[in-house]
C-alpha cells in the first residue's frame, strides 16, 4: 500500500470508516476483475480517492454496492464494497501510478533494482501496467496517455533541474496527471460543471503528493545518493511547508465550488486527512491515543474529561481500572466470546500475517474476535483525534485556518 492520505481509524466515525473500506476493497477487487490477481498489489490509498469522488457526485442506485467474500484484511468476513465506473477508473489510475513509481525506483537504482536483470523485469511489469490501465481507461473514456506523458516528462525535467529551479516546475507533471484523473470523475458522474474545480483540486493534490514524498524521502535519498527535488533545487523545508499549506488551502476552496450528492467522505479525506498527511510528513503531529504522544502545542493529550483520549469518561463503571467494572467485585465476569477453533484460527492468523493489517492496521484476534491494534500502531491522529470525527455532522467546512473545523457542528474542536 502506498499513498499520502492514510486516515487513522480512530478519527473516522463508524459510518465513514465503513465507506472508506468499501472504496479500498472496491479498488482492490476492480483490479482483480479487470487485470488479474497480481494487479492487486498496486492497490493504494490515494487511488481510492478517485472512486470516492465519483461516488460523491453520483446519484445513489441499487447497484452501487455489492457484498464481497471473506478476506484476510477483513478478518475473513464479508463486507459491502464499492463497484462501478469510479472503482474501475481508480484501478486504471492506480496501475499507471504504480508503473510510474516502479520506473522511478528503477531510475534511482533502489535496492535490488540496481541489478540489470531485476530492473529489466521491473520495466516489463511497469509497461504491462501501462497497457492495462490504458485499456480500462479507454473503456471509461479516459485517456491514460495524459498520465504516461506526465511520467515521461518528469525524468527530463528532473535532469534539467538544479539550484534555483522553481520547485513547482518539478511538480508540474504530477499536478497535470492528477488534475486529469480528478476532473474525469465529474464526467463519469454526469456533472460536467464540476470538472474545473475538481481539476484544480487534483492539481493541488498532485503537488502535495510530490512534495510530501520529497520531504519524507530527503534524508534517505541523501544517505543513498538518490535524486531529491528539495536537495537538487536547494529548497528549504520551510519553503516546502509553505507550498504545502497553500495547496491545502486551495484544495478546500476548490471543493467548495463543486457540487456533491454526498461529499462527506471526500471532504474528510481531502480537507482534514490531507492536512494530517502534511503534519505527519513534517513531523508536527502525533497520535493522541498513543501513550507518550505529544500534540501540536507541545502538550500531552488529556486522558481525563468527557472524551479523554478515546478512553472511558471518569466514573464509567465499565472502565478497566475501575473496581466496579467487569471482573471486579460485585460484577459478573464478561461473557466469553465465540472463539474460533485451533485450525481455523491458525488459518486466519496466517492470512493476517501475510497482509499489512496485522502490522499496521486494526484487526480481529484470529481466535477471540477481540479488536487489536497492529504491531506498528503508528497512526497519525493529531489534535482532532479527541473530537471523534468532528466534521461527521457537516458536508463541508467553512474553515481555512488549518484548524479542525469551524462549521458550527459543536464538536469543540
Amino acid at each position: 500500500m502506498f499513498g499520502i492520505v492514510r486516515p487513522c481509524t480512530h478519527r473516522l466515525s463508524e459510518g465513514l470508516r465503513t465507506e472508506w473500506m468499501a472504496h479500498l476493497c472496491g479498488l482492490c477487487l476492480a483490479l482483480r476483475s479487470d487485470h488479474g490477481q497480481f494487479a492487486r498489489i498496486v492497490t493504494n490509498y490515494d487511488g481510492l480517492i478517485v472512486s470516492v469522488l465519483t461516488e460523491a457526485q453520483s446519484e445513489r442506485t441499487t447497484g452501487w454496492r455489492r457484498t464481497a467474500g471473506p478476506c484476510p484484511l477483513r478478518a475473513m468476513r464479508t463486507a459491502p464494497v464499492a463497484r462501478g465506473e469510479g472503482a474501475r477508473l481508480a484501478a486504471a489510475v492506480s496501475l499507471v501510478l504504480a508503473s510510474a513509481k516502479v520506473r522511478d525506483h528503477v531510475a534511482d537504482g533502489d535496492g535490488l533494482l540496481r541489478r540489470r536483470p531485476v530492473a529489466a523485469a521491473a520495466r516489463r511489469v511497469a509497461a504491462g501496467w501501462d497497457r492495462a490501465g490504458a485499456r480500462t481507461g479507454a473503456q471509461l473514456g479516459f485517456d491514460t496517455a495524459l498520465l504516461v506523458d506526465a511520467v515521461d516528462r518528469q525524468t527530463g525535467i528532473e535532469l534539467a533541474a538544479g539550484p534555483g529551479t522553481p520547485l513547482l516546475t518539478i511538480t508540474e507533471p504530477t499536478e497535470t496527471a492528477t488534475a486529469a484523473a480528478f476532473a474525469h470523475t465529474a464526467v463519469l458522474a454526469g456533472r460536467p460543471q464540476n470538472a474545473e474545480p475538481l481539476a484544480e483540486a487534483g492539481r493541488l493534490f498532485g503537488r502535495l503528493a510530490h512534495l510530501l514524498d520529497a520531504v519524507e524521502d530527503q534524508e534517505a535519498d541523501a544517505a543513498s545518493g538518490a535524486w531529491n527535488p528539495l536537495t537538487a533545487t536547494g529548497t528549504s523545508r520551510a519553503e516546502a511547508r509553505r507550498l504545502c499549506d497553500d495547496a491545502l488551502h486551495g484544495v478546500r476552496l476548490a471543493l467548495r465550488d463543486a457540487e456533491f450528492t454526498d461529499g462527506k467522505l471526500a471532504h474528510v479525506l481531502l480537507a482534514h486527512e490531507l492536512r494530517q498527511s502534511v503534519d505527519r510528513a513534517f513531523g508536527t503531529t502525533a497520535c493522541s491515543h498513543q501513550p507518550g504522544a505529544v500534540l501540536l502545542d507541545g502538550t500531552a493529550p488529556s486522558s481525563t474529561g468527557p472524551t479523554g483520549a478515546f478512553g472511558p469518561p471518569p466514573g464509567n463503571p465499565y472502565a478497566p481500572a475501575n473496581p466496579g467494572g467487569p471482573g471486579g467485585p460485585g460484577q459478573p465476569p464478561e461473557p466469553p466470546r465465540d472463539r474460533r477453533g485451533l485450525i481455523m484460527g491458525c488459518l486466519v492468523w496466517a492470512g493476517l500475517a501475510c497482509t499489512c493489517q496485522m502490522c499496521c492496521g486494526t484487526f480481529e484476534d484470529p481466535w477471540s474476535h477481540q479488536r487489536r491494534e497492529g504491531l506498528c500502531s503508528q497512526c497519525d491522529c493529531g489534535n482532532c483525534g479527541d473530537c471523534c470525527e468532528c466534521c461527521n455532522c457537516c458536508s463541508s467546512c467553512g474553515g481555512d485556518d488549518g484548524g479542525c473545523c469551524d462549521c458550527n457542528c459543536d464538536c469543540s474542536c
